[in-house]
């Protein structure tokens, strides 16, 4: 799944990351740089049939966390940087230039000129200022733009072209932020409308495509916009994309979005499982990996139930997890096990595998300290009660299911029972701001480290219910310093404690797996492993 997102009583406000480093992060798979590419001359016009597992119930970019949703909406607004794939570098959008303050306090940014928003208004400093004011008020679905203007101490216009965004504390992760879909710039008739309103009628952007219709778990469906001329300085071509139409459908069964592209009913597939791996090799379709950044697949234990509040209990669940086993029978190929609760491909990673090692005695052992002993059926009992565990899922993903079956088995074999409970996509974030539920599957990416603070520091969502204490420190500091091998053993701190106090249940890391059309071209990945069509073209 893509995503997750101060869990204070008033709001959220939390989903940050980003990156003050260049990391190198490479395709893999068949193809280069795009699927098929290089063969023939590129040519314009066309529909492109995109078919995904699910929909996130929304259809604003800024409130969208799912990657089968992002895949379509990324498409309709435009960012103030873009960020280079292949070297993790920040590079001109919607900003020409920008200016960042020693202190990583204040952030000035130089718009270009001459854009214009699919109803004829234009960008100017007071529409950037307009949607980031706006964002702290999206509420629940919000959390990603909400957490990256986390602690925002004021935007201003300094002239109608250039505008300054001050935190209140050094903040080296926001530069990154502006160059996400989560901080695609809207129309300031559209950052008028409702939350509620953006999700459902969708948003007016700058970007290369406009939303024409969308139905609700069926179909979300794109044009081509005229007269587009500002793209990111990363893409090849200038001026309008080559596609006129984009439609994305929705086809939650994995066999059927396999066997609709096998047939030509679908030009590209999203999250492309192991079991469909070897039928889509060596036809007319082209298998296209990356691995994403940020928070590794796994479980976010809620430390304030009753049997998870016991560290032993959470360690346990830890050893007792055969991450290589799952990778292997459940993922595509190439998917890695977890060795820390970052993805390998993140800043700033640290390998803690040995602290993650499978060790069913041990797990056995620390359950047995903990005073659970085993019952007559298997399951361990403490005080008449049974040590049960009921993980929230979402099904944005084909392999989230069989992956979490066989980690229900894994547990069961050292005495804790697991309930699997299906959540439409819509209820994860509510029910993770309610903290009413024992563990829940997820991961987030971003290609900074500063995920970390997003998600376990107490000062914000704090999804899992982590008390206070030193780990609140190392993440805290670490989005405070401009001082790069300074926050490198921050965040090597930041991740120990979470993985030894097994605060999270790192499993697998995401590999985003696409099947795309051998017909189809220049097909790419972006910095975070979502994809980017402007370039793309059919023939």
């Amino acid at each position: 799944m893509t995503t997750l997102p101060d869990f204070r009583p008033s709001r959220w406000a939390a989903l940050t990351a980003l990156v003050t480093t260049s990391v190198l992060l490479t395709a893999c798979g068949s193809s280069g740089d795009g699927s098929g590419s290089g063969s023939g001359r590129a040519k314009s016009g066309g529909t492109l049939t995109f078919a995904v597992g699910s929909d996130a119930g929304c259809v604003d970019p800024q409130q969208v966390a799912s990657n089968d949703t992002i895949y379509s909406v990324r498409q309709i607004v435009d960012s103030l940087t873009d960020q280079d794939p292949r070297t993790g570098k920040i590079v001109p959008w919607l900003a020409k230039s920008w200016d960042i303050s020693s202190d990583t306090t204040t952030f000035t940014f130089h718009l270009r000129s001459g854009v214009t928003f699919s109803d004829g208004s234009k960008l100017t400093a007071q529409v950037v200022k307009d949607n980031f004011d706006a964002v702290p008020r999206l509420g629940a679905l919000g959390t990603l733009a909400e957490g990256y203007l986390s602690g925002v101490k004021s935007t201003t216009v300094v002239d109608p072209l250039t505008v300054k965004v001050t935190f209140k504390e050094p903040n080296a992760q926001f530069l990154q932020a502006t160059s996400t879909h989560s901080l695609g710039i809207e129309s300031s008739a559209s950052v008028r409308k409702t939350p509620q309103q953006k999700c459902s009628d969708g948003v007016t952007g700058s970007g290369p495509f406009v939303l024409k219709q969308y139905v609700q778990n069926q179909s979300i469906t794109l044009a081509k916009r005229g007269g587009y001329a500002w793209g990111s300085s990363l893409w090849r071509k200038q001026g309008e994309a080559y596609l006129d139409k984009l439609v994305f459908k929705v086809v939650p069964e994995a066999g059927v979005r396999a066997g609709s592209l096998q047939s030509g009913q679908v030009d590209a597939i999203s999250s492309v499982g192991k079991a469909n791996e070897a039928a889509l090799k060596g036809g007319q379709v082209t298998l296209r990996r990356r691995a994403n950044p940020g928070i590794v697949f796994g479980l976010g234990l809620n430390s304030s139930r009753p049997a998870l509040k016991d560290a032993r209990v959470r360690q346990a669940i830890l050893s007792a997890i055969d991450r290589q086993q799952i990778a292997d029978t459940v993922f595509p190929t190439g998917t890695k096990a977890a060795t820390s609760v970052l993805a390998h491909t993140t800043p700033d990673y640290t390998n803690l595998a040995p602290d993650l090692a499978f060790d069913a005695t041990k797990a056995k052992s620390l359950l047995d300290e903990a005073g659970w002993n085993t019952g007559s059926d298997g399951t361990r009992t403490k005080n008449g009660r049974k040590l049960s565990l009921t993980i929230n899922w979402i099904p944005n993903s084909a392999t989230n299911q069989p992956a979490l079956e066989l980690l229900q088995q894994q547990l069961k074999a050292v005495g804790v029972a697991v309930t699997l409970k299906q959540l439409q996509v819509t209820q994860l974030a509510p029910t993770l701001q309610s903290g009413d539920y024992d563990a829940a599957w997820a991961n987030i990416t971003r290609a900074d480290p500063d995920i970390l603070r997003s998600s376990f520091s107490t000062k914000l969502a704090n999804f899992y219910r982590v008390p206070a204490g030193s780990l609140d420190a190392a993440l805290s500091a670490q989005a405070a310093t401009t001082d790069p091998a300074k926050r490198e053993q921050l965040v090597a701190r930041a991740q120990q404690l979470i993985v030894q106090s097994a605060y999270y249940a790192p499993v697998v890391e995401l590999q985003t797996q696409l099947g795309v059309s051998k017909k189809v071209h220049d097909l790419n990945f972006d910095a975070s492993s979502r994809i980017q069509l402007h370039d793309t073209w059919i023939g």
